[in-house]
């Protein structure tokens, strides 16, 4: 099972580190999550620089993709040679967006007619490409969903780990990243966040 997170040039590392860090909790054979670019490095907002682990063309055949956020993401969007590689299929795979990475899968067409979560700042540009924008941390129709704000990258995490493997494995790994004192509290949080788009037919493997 390989989940690819779609990390750009300028990308936010709560985004896509988070994300990577829960998604790596499930322990199963088979079981891969990777950093994916059209660049073999690519350095974050902050400075941080990522060497990929899979190419584009390696995300558009996984199991589940993470679009992440960055502050270059209307770069991405405007270069339609990178977004002619993005072949994503919400028919057999799962598709969740972060933040600006909402925008991306906006341009991809596959939004349409599907409100979607995004960050403050980005929220305009998704709205002006027809895509109406909730007030809300998550949401997700059939095989895609939208997270907006950084921490909500949590949710699309659990939401991936529910989806492919099980609630209580979704549970579990919030339940390990979660802050001590606090472990109920955030896993309980996640799952009323998630829980409602879950019922959906099984994701054709």
């Amino acid at each position: 099972m390989h989940i690819a997170i779609l990390t750009f040039e300028g990308f936010n590392e709560l985004d896509s580190l988070i994300a990577l860090g829960i998604l790596n909790r499930i322990k199963q054979p088979g079981w891969r999550v990777s950093i994916a670019s059209n660049a073999s490095r690519i350095r974050s907002m902050n400075g941080v620089v990522l060497e990929s682990q899979a190419s584009l063309a390696e995300a558009s055949k996984a199991d589940a993709v993470i679009v992440g956020s960055g502050m270059r993401t209307r770069e991405v969007v405007a270069d339609a040679a990178l977004m002619a590689q993005l072949q994503l299929d919400p028919s057999r795979q799962l598709l969740g967006a972060q933040c600006s990475g909402t925008l991306v899968l906006a341009k991809l067409g596959l939004l349409d007619g599907v409100p979607a979560c995004t960050d403050l700042t980005t929220k305009p540009w998704v709205e002006e490409a027809g895509i109406a924008v909730l007030n809300q941390p998550f949401v997700a129709k059939g095989n895609v969903a939208t997270a907006g704000g950084c921490l909500a990258s949590q949710y699309l995490a659990t939401w991936i780990i529910a989806r492919l493997v099980g609630i209580d494995e979704a549970r579990s790994a919030m339940h390990y990243v979660a802050p001590v004192g606090e472990k109920e509290e955030y896993v309980e949080r996640a799952m009323r966040n998630v829980a409602p788009f879950m019922q959906v037919p099984a994701l054709i493997s």
